[in-house]
């Protein structure tokens, strides 16, 4: 009998595969609901088989029931955003390699200035200052959803 995790993460790729666009929204709680199973393994799923690097932005409210919405960006039909996903940025980067990162996005037209320096805000280090070991690794998940956003 397959694991709950995986029947969970096999509905949800049927949902986004019979969306037009990509794009589902789903209450956490129906879905612990459905599956009868408590809403962290709903989170559980979607933090392990639904990220940057398989290409799913995810979008999470809290309170009345957990609204989330996930977003399939097709990074395999992009080699650029692929590589750059993957290997540019990778599980861990510093702050001046995610600097390069940004600015090469502003040169080439992807993102304005403003947008330069709000994604630069966001991921330097006293926007991560709560952060005492692992913050490399948080700054490229940050990084990772910012460009996927980007991109979808």
């Amino acid at each position: 009998m397959p694991k709950i995790s995986n029947i969970i993460e096999r509905f949800i790729k049927e949902m986004l595969n019979e969306a037009e666009d990509g794009i589902i929204e789903i209450r956490r709680n129906e879905l612990a609901e459905k599956f009868r199973c408590a809403p962290s393994q709903i989170n559980y799923v979607l933090t392990t088989r639904f990220t940057p690097y398989k290409g799913y932005y995810i979008e999470s409210r809290r309170g009345g029931g957990g609204y989330i919405k996930i977003t399939r960006v097709k990074i395999d039909k992009n080699p650029d955003l692929k590589h750059l996903i993957n290997n540019a940025i990778g599980e861990s980067i510093t702050k001046n390699k995610a600097y390069h990162i940004i600015e090469g996005l502003r040169e080439q037209g992807i993102i304005t200035k403003r947008e330069e320096r709000i994604i630069k805000s966001a991921i330097e280090d006293s926007a991560l200052n709560s952060v005492s070991i692992n913050r490399n690794i948080l700054r490229a998940d940050i990084l990772k959803n910012i460009i996927l956003a980007l991109y979808r």
